[in-house]
Protein backbone atom coordinates (compact mmCIF):
# COMPACT_ATOMS: atom_id res chain seq x y z
CA UNK A 1 0.00 0.00 0.00
CA UNK A 2 1.01 3.94 -0.55
CA UNK A 3 2.07 5.71 2.56
CA UNK A 4 0.38 8.58 2.68
CA UNK A 5 1.36 11.72 4.45
CA UNK A 6 -1.97 13.66 5.64
CA UNK A 7 -2.52 17.37 4.51
CA UNK A 8 -0.77 18.73 7.48
CA UNK A 9 1.80 16.86 7.60
CA UNK A 10 2.66 18.46 3.93
CA UNK A 11 1.44 21.61 5.46
CA UNK A 12 4.09 21.54 8.33
CA UNK A 13 7.03 20.30 6.01
CA UNK A 14 6.33 23.72 3.87
CA UNK A 15 5.76 25.93 6.62
CA UNK A 16 7.98 24.67 9.14
CA UNK A 17 10.65 22.73 7.39
CA UNK A 18 10.64 19.23 8.48
CA UNK A 19 7.91 16.03 9.47
CA UNK A 20 8.02 13.23 11.32
CA UNK A 21 5.85 10.83 9.19
CA UNK A 22 3.59 8.33 10.78
CA UNK A 23 5.52 5.52 9.46
CA UNK A 24 7.92 3.12 10.78
CA UNK A 25 10.03 0.57 9.15
CA UNK A 26 8.97 -3.09 9.36
CA UNK A 27 10.92 -4.95 12.34
CA UNK A 28 12.29 -7.50 10.10
CA UNK A 29 13.87 -4.38 7.64
CA UNK A 30 14.92 -2.22 11.03
CA UNK A 31 16.65 -5.83 12.65
CA UNK A 32 18.41 -6.30 8.67
CA UNK A 33 19.99 -2.48 8.26
CA UNK A 34 21.14 -2.80 12.68
CA UNK A 35 23.17 -5.83 11.62
CA UNK A 36 24.33 -3.66 8.23
CA UNK A 37 25.35 -1.09 10.14
CA UNK A 38 27.93 -3.06 12.68
CA UNK A 39 28.81 -4.90 9.47
CA UNK A 40 29.80 -1.36 7.96
CA UNK A 41 31.51 0.35 11.18
CA UNK A 42 33.83 -3.08 11.05
CA UNK A 43 34.51 -3.07 7.45
CA UNK A 44 35.36 1.09 7.88
CA UNK A 45 38.11 1.00 10.75
CA UNK A 46 39.72 3.74 9.67
CA UNK A 47 36.94 6.22 9.38
CA UNK A 48 35.23 8.07 11.93
CA UNK A 49 31.62 6.12 12.49
CA UNK A 50 29.93 9.99 11.98
CA UNK A 51 31.81 10.26 8.44
CA UNK A 52 30.32 7.06 6.38
CA UNK A 53 29.62 8.87 3.48
CA UNK A 54 28.10 7.41 0.67
CA UNK A 55 27.28 3.97 2.69
CA UNK A 56 24.57 2.91 0.08
CA UNK A 57 27.67 1.98 -2.82
CA UNK A 58 28.36 -1.61 -2.24
CA UNK A 59 32.22 -2.32 -1.73
CA UNK A 60 34.50 0.42 -1.38
CA UNK A 61 33.21 3.56 -3.08
CA UNK A 62 35.13 6.95 -4.08
CA UNK A 63 34.63 8.67 -0.90
CA UNK A 64 36.87 6.02 0.67
CA UNK A 65 33.87 3.86 2.62
CA UNK A 66 33.35 0.40 2.05
CA UNK A 67 29.73 0.65 1.78
CA UNK A 68 26.83 -1.89 1.77
CA UNK A 69 24.27 -2.52 -0.83
CA UNK A 70 21.37 -2.44 2.07
CA UNK A 71 21.29 1.19 2.76
CA UNK A 72 20.63 1.26 -1.12
CA UNK A 73 17.31 -0.86 -0.69
CA UNK A 74 17.04 1.53 2.24
CA UNK A 75 16.79 4.42 -0.36
CA UNK A 76 14.62 2.71 -2.62
CA UNK A 77 12.36 1.23 -0.10
CA UNK A 78 8.92 1.94 -1.53
CA UNK A 79 7.34 3.37 1.42
CA UNK A 80 10.13 5.78 1.93
CA UNK A 81 10.00 6.64 -1.95
CA UNK A 82 5.93 7.17 -1.50
CA UNK A 83 6.78 9.57 0.91
CA UNK A 84 9.10 12.11 -1.00
CA UNK A 85 7.01 11.87 -3.73
CA UNK A 86 4.15 13.97 -1.65
CA UNK A 87 6.91 16.72 -0.91
CA UNK A 88 9.09 17.04 -3.91
CA UNK A 89 6.51 15.91 -7.45
CA UNK A 90 6.64 12.27 -9.05
CA UNK A 91 10.10 12.84 -10.69
CA UNK A 92 12.71 11.44 -8.13
CA UNK A 93 16.02 10.89 -8.49
CA UNK A 94 18.40 9.83 -5.45
CA UNK A 95 21.87 11.23 -5.18
CA UNK A 96 23.28 10.57 -1.54
CA UNK A 97 23.74 8.28 1.56
CA UNK A 98 25.66 9.47 4.62
CA UNK A 99 25.13 7.04 8.35
CA UNK A 100 25.69 8.82 10.92
CA UNK A 101 27.17 6.99 13.88
CA UNK A 102 28.07 8.78 16.97
CA UNK A 103 29.60 6.76 19.66
CA UNK A 104 28.55 6.30 23.62
CA UNK A 105 30.45 9.19 25.02
CA UNK A 106 32.73 10.71 22.15
CA UNK A 107 30.14 11.06 19.29
CA UNK A 108 30.91 14.11 17.89
CA UNK A 109 28.73 17.45 17.54
CA UNK A 110 27.24 18.55 14.22
CA UNK A 111 27.82 22.29 13.72
CA UNK A 112 24.50 24.21 12.88
CA UNK A 113 24.57 24.06 9.06
CA UNK A 114 22.47 24.03 5.81
CA UNK A 115 22.82 21.36 3.58
CA UNK A 116 22.81 23.37 0.44
CA UNK A 117 25.91 24.98 1.58
CA UNK A 118 27.47 22.08 0.64
CA UNK A 119 25.85 20.29 -2.56
CA UNK A 120 26.28 21.09 -5.90
CA UNK A 121 22.39 20.93 -7.05
CA UNK A 122 20.86 23.57 -9.02
CA UNK A 123 18.37 24.81 -8.57
CA UNK A 124 18.96 23.57 -5.05
CA UNK A 125 16.04 21.03 -3.71
CA UNK A 126 16.42 17.94 -1.83
CA UNK A 127 14.24 16.24 0.39
CA UNK A 128 16.44 14.53 3.19
CA UNK A 129 14.98 11.24 4.92
CA UNK A 130 16.79 10.88 8.55
CA UNK A 131 16.35 7.22 9.11
CA UNK A 132 17.10 6.12 13.35
CA UNK A 133 18.25 2.81 13.50
CA UNK A 134 18.83 3.46 17.37
CA UNK A 135 16.96 5.60 19.90
CA UNK A 136 17.90 9.36 19.02
CA UNK A 137 17.42 11.90 22.04
CA UNK A 138 18.44 14.60 23.80
CA UNK A 139 20.58 12.99 25.56
CA UNK A 140 22.58 11.16 22.98
CA UNK A 141 22.99 14.07 20.81
CA UNK A 142 19.55 14.24 18.31
CA UNK A 143 18.87 16.03 15.50
CA UNK A 144 17.76 19.79 16.43
CA UNK A 145 16.28 21.73 13.83
CA UNK A 146 14.90 25.71 13.53
CA UNK A 147 11.01 25.24 12.04
CA UNK A 148 10.76 28.00 9.48
CA UNK A 149 14.32 28.55 9.12
CA UNK A 150 13.90 27.22 5.10
CA UNK A 151 11.17 29.60 4.05
CA UNK A 152 13.38 32.49 2.41
CA UNK A 153 15.45 29.97 0.64
CA UNK A 154 18.61 32.14 1.63
CA UNK A 155 21.94 30.04 2.52
CA UNK A 156 23.58 31.65 5.08
CA UNK A 157 27.20 32.55 6.16
CA UNK A 158 29.07 29.80 7.48
CA UNK A 159 32.30 29.78 8.82
CA UNK A 160 34.95 27.18 8.45
CA UNK A 161 35.96 25.42 12.30
CA UNK A 162 39.51 23.75 11.67
CA UNK A 163 38.69 20.77 14.27
CA UNK A 164 38.84 17.39 14.80
CA UNK A 165 36.28 17.00 16.66
CA UNK A 166 33.69 17.80 14.17
CA UNK A 167 30.94 15.82 11.77
CA UNK A 168 31.59 19.10 9.85
CA UNK A 169 33.80 21.84 9.98
CA UNK A 170 31.43 24.72 8.55
CA UNK A 171 29.41 26.14 11.02
CA UNK A 172 27.01 29.12 11.14
CA UNK A 173 28.35 32.38 11.66
CA UNK A 174 26.89 33.67 15.12
CA UNK A 175 24.09 35.73 14.95
CA UNK A 176 22.32 34.31 11.87
CA UNK A 177 19.52 32.66 13.39
CA UNK A 178 18.11 32.28 17.31
CA UNK A 179 19.23 29.11 18.85
CA UNK A 180 16.65 29.04 21.02
CA UNK A 181 13.99 28.25 18.60
CA UNK A 182 15.39 24.96 17.86
CA UNK A 183 13.74 21.42 18.27
CA UNK A 184 14.87 18.47 19.44
CA UNK A 185 13.52 15.86 16.75
CA UNK A 186 13.61 12.79 19.13
CA UNK A 187 12.95 9.60 17.65
CA UNK A 188 12.76 5.82 18.12
CA UNK A 189 14.42 2.80 16.17
CA UNK A 190 12.50 2.83 12.97
CA UNK A 191 11.24 6.33 12.88
CA UNK A 192 12.14 8.85 10.50
CA UNK A 193 12.08 12.08 9.80
CA UNK A 194 12.12 14.81 6.64
CA UNK A 195 13.63 18.28 5.84
CA UNK A 196 14.06 20.60 3.72
CA UNK A 197 17.65 21.38 2.07
CA UNK A 198 17.08 25.14 3.71
CA UNK A 199 16.65 23.73 7.08
CA UNK A 200 18.95 25.28 9.65
CA UNK A 201 19.75 22.05 11.66
CA UNK A 202 22.61 20.13 13.79
CA UNK A 203 23.25 18.22 16.02
CA UNK A 204 25.01 17.82 20.03
CA UNK A 205 27.61 15.54 20.88
CA UNK A 206 26.75 12.45 22.34
CA UNK A 207 28.46 11.89 25.90
CA UNK A 208 25.73 9.81 26.48
CA UNK A 209 26.29 5.88 27.35
CA UNK A 210 23.92 4.87 24.63
CA UNK A 211 25.24 4.77 20.46
CA UNK A 212 23.11 6.89 18.28
CA UNK A 213 22.60 6.06 14.30
CA UNK A 214 21.03 7.64 11.50
CA UNK A 215 20.80 7.28 8.43
CA UNK A 216 20.58 10.73 5.99
CA UNK A 217 18.72 9.54 2.49
CA UNK A 218 19.11 12.57 0.41
CA UNK A 219 16.26 12.93 -3.04
CA UNK A 220 15.90 15.76 -5.36
CA UNK A 221 13.71 16.40 -7.95
CA UNK A 222 13.97 15.79 -11.19
CA UNK A 223 13.95 19.58 -11.86
CA UNK A 224 16.62 20.12 -10.54
CA UNK A 225 20.63 19.15 -11.61
CA UNK A 226 23.54 17.53 -10.03
CA UNK A 227 26.52 19.63 -11.84
CA UNK A 228 29.60 17.48 -11.15
CA UNK A 229 31.25 21.38 -12.41
CA UNK A 230 30.81 22.81 -9.10
CA UNK A 231 32.68 22.14 -6.02
CA UNK A 232 31.14 23.89 -2.61
CA UNK A 233 33.49 24.27 -0.15
CA UNK A 234 36.04 21.90 -2.09
CA UNK A 235 38.30 20.22 0.82
CA UNK A 236 36.67 22.46 3.43
CA UNK A 237 34.11 20.25 5.06
CA UNK A 238 35.52 17.64 7.14
CA UNK A 239 34.13 14.98 4.54
CA UNK A 240 35.49 13.83 2.03
CA UNK A 241 33.29 13.70 -0.81
CA UNK A 242 33.61 13.19 -5.03
CA UNK A 243 30.90 14.67 -6.33
CA UNK A 244 32.53 13.82 -9.66
CA UNK A 245 31.60 10.65 -9.42
CA UNK A 246 28.90 10.35 -7.16
CA UNK A 247 26.22 8.05 -8.66
CA UNK A 248 22.72 8.71 -9.30
CA UNK A 249 19.67 6.71 -9.15
CA UNK A 250 16.25 7.91 -10.95
CA UNK A 251 13.33 5.84 -8.89
CA UNK A 252 10.44 7.65 -10.53
CA UNK A 253 9.20 9.99 -13.05
CA UNK A 254 12.23 11.90 -16.00
CA UNK A 255 14.95 13.90 -15.27
CA UNK A 256 13.51 17.22 -16.56
CA UNK A 257 16.48 18.71 -16.98
CA UNK A 258 17.96 16.32 -19.57
CA UNK A 259 21.38 16.98 -18.25
CA UNK A 260 21.82 14.56 -15.25
CA UNK A 261 24.39 11.63 -15.79
CA UNK A 262 22.74 8.38 -14.78
CA UNK A 263 25.96 6.17 -16.20
CA UNK A 264 28.62 7.96 -13.48
CA UNK A 265 29.42 6.43 -10.74
CA UNK A 266 28.08 3.02 -11.57
CA UNK A 267 30.33 -0.04 -11.64
CA UNK A 268 29.68 -2.95 -13.92
CA UNK A 269 28.51 -6.15 -12.79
Amino acid sequence: MTQRLSADDIAHYQTQGFVIPPYRLEPELLKGLQDALNTLIANNPGVRPEKLVSAHIEGRNDEGVHGSQRFLELAMHKPIVDLVEQLIGPDIILWGCHVFCKPASEGFETPWHQDGHYWPIRPLATCTVWVALEPSTRENGCLRVVPGSHRDHVLHEHLHEDRQDLVLNQRMAEGTFDEAQAVDLELQPGQMSMHDVYMIHGAKANTSTQRRTGVALRFMPGTSLFDRDLRPMDGKTGVPVSFGTRPLWLLRGEDRTGRNDFQVGHRQA
